[in-house]
């Protein structure tokens, strides 16, 4: 059976602890959307953690976690978090990658970081991870999927020059920065290549095997339906969709293959960013939820910023 765990507000639901319980009885469980722009916080008996790319899955051993190819991969941050876990007692968690995941490139954060400062007042209050210099990427087809990383190396090298003199256009002449060090970029991309070699397969396969053997399948959405490109709060929302229907092209399965779908809400509403809001209280009554609400209070799992409520 394929569950899909998915938010009904904002994010910060508490998706990351309604997977963990869930993944008891689960054989995968599968991040299908989004990247490292949000955090699933847990509490168990190793720790408290906010996972930021890895599936909420990782804390169990009979649990085959898997990135899909509808999440921006963010490959240092991925290690960092697979390193924090492992450093606390976590034994290493079975981990695929899908080798047909885009990579977060180290330019997409930068040109996060400097639209935000562009502007300025009327900013959309991003994270700043790269997210939507990710996706326009992705949609303009000038993305790097995983599996490139592994093509013949001037084939490589020579994406990365033609992605640079587009880039290098808005570096320059919009930011006035200096332009892309191709050279060092792609001596990243050969990291890249080598951190995730070991992980990397063809998901679409592995999980359509896992249905038909009808396995239990967790589908972990990030964020929450007001956060929805379509349906959400445009355009203060993500860049990629967070409903539970997305699971089914951010995992590579069949729409059908989706039986049940487990939608979070909490008892009240909070949100880091800017944006339409249902109602939002202010002062010491919102100093005092903040401090008592979440798992030591309400504040990004990523940012660290003090969520609305």
């Amino acid at each position: 059976m394929v569950k899909a765990v998915v938010g009904a507000n904002w994010g910060d639901e508490g998706k990351g602890k309604i997977t963990d319980t869930l993944a008891d009885s689960a054989d995968v469980v599968i991040r299908f959307q989004g990247g490292a722009n949000a955090g699933h916080t847990i509490v168990n008996e190793y720790g408290k953690f906010a996972l930021h790319t890895l599936p909420s899955g990782v804390f169990h051993q009979n649990v085959m976690n898997i990135i899909g190819n509808g999440v921006a991969l963010n490959i240092p941050v991925l290690f960092n978090e697979l390193k924090s876990i492992t450093e606390k007692g976590v034994p290493a968690p079975q981990l695929m990658i899908s080798d047909r995941c885009q990579i977060v490139m180290p330019y997409h954060i930068l040109f996060d970081q400097l639209e935000e400062e562009r502007l300025a007042g009327k900013s959309f209050g991003s994270t700043k991870s790269g997210i939507a210099p990710f996706y326009s990427d992705k949609y303009a087809k000038v993305g790097f999927q995983v599996n490139e990383l592994f093509q013949d190396e001037a084939v490589l090298a020579e994406k990365i020059a033609d992605v640079c003199v587009k880039k290098d256009v808005l570096l320059v002449n919009l930011y006035h920065k200096e332009p892309i060090d191709q050279k060092a970029l792609f001596r990243t991309l050969l990291t890249y290549r080598d951190m995730v070699a070991p992980y990397v397969g063809n998901v679409s396969e592995y999980l359509d095997k896992a249905v038909k053997e009808n396995k239990t399948i967790l589908l972990e959405g990030q964020l929450g339906t007001m956060k929805d490109p379509d349906h959400g709060i445009y355009p203060m929302v993500t860049s990629s969709s967070t409903l539970a229907a997305y699971g089914a092209i951010g995992a590579g399965i069949p729409p059908y293959a989706i039986e049940k779908i487990v939608v979070v809400n909490k008892a009240y509403s909070s949100a880091v960013g800017a944006g339409e809001f249902t109602s939002e209280i202010f002062g010491e009554e919102a100093e005092e939820l903040r401090r008592r609400g979440g798992d030591g209070g309400e504040y990004g799992a990523t940012t660290g910023r003090p969520r609305r409520v």
